[in-house]
């Protein structure tokens, strides 16, 4: 029987630091998330001034933006927490009553209706230099002929350089926020926990119904 891979060897993920996620290429990467745009409710005019804000947004662009959108079962169990513990409070009979029949209202309701919630995302990249010097440059093109540059691990990458890259990534990520702000929708980038939860929910779909992901309080690597 063949042994089950980790999971950190079948993701492209090196590390979570700062808000960024680092690639085991050694690229970067920052994650927005957009706020929806009911285009079916604008007037004619209104729609036609979105689609040229966008496609003005998007010639500007001198690099890649990946898009995408997350659809989920809605999750009410935190809601339902919040009605449990008003019940629990309440001292009338009646009122206690009326909650446990509008919780069990609720989750019959969402089970039935197959309610789903929608998230929008923007992936923005930063590809490093992958010769930033000439003697950067032979030193990896010697380690790649002698194969001491193949099947190992990627290195960490100095706070310094992490820096310096972050730096040119907020930079890229600002004027995609800007340019969907000038086509009506907002955007803010994930932190840290925001990401690591963000990936717990894509690859653990199931687990995310039942509540909250484990809280994480280290950075991950």
């Amino acid at each position: 029987m063949a042994q089950a891979q980790a999971s950190q060897e079948i993701l492209d993920i090196q590390e979570i630091r700062d808000g960024v996620l680092l690639l085991k290429d050694g690229s970067l990467r920052a994650v927005l998330m957009a706020s929806s745009l009911n285009f079916a409710l604008k007037s004619a005019d209104e729609q036609t001034a979105i689609i040229l804000q966008y496609q003005n947004f998007l010639n500007a662009m001198d690099f890649s933006v990946q898009f995408f959108i997350q659809s989920r079962k809605l999750n009410i169990e935190p809601y339902i927490e919040t009605l449990k513990a008003a019940e629990a409070r309440q001292s009338n009979e009646l009122l206690k009553i009326q909650i446990a029949e509008y919780i069990e209202f609720v989750r019959a309701f969402v089970r039935a209706a197959n309610v789903v919630t929608k998230n929008f995302y923007a992936v923005v990249p930063f590809p490093p230099p992958i010769f930033e010097t000439p003697k950067e440059g032979v030193k990896k093109l010697l380690g790649f002929f002698s194969g001491s540059g193949a099947g190992g691990r990627a290195k960490v990458m100095p706070q310094e350089k992490f820096e310096e890259y972050k730096n040119q990534l907020w930079q890229r990520a600002d004027s995609v926020i800007q340019g969907l702000v000038r086509a009506g929708i907002r955007a803010v980038p994930l932190n840290t926990e925001e990401l690591i939860e963000l990936f717990y929910e894509l690859y653990n779909p199931g687990e995310s119904e039942k509540g909250k992901p484990p809280e994480i309080t280290q950075r991950v690597t």
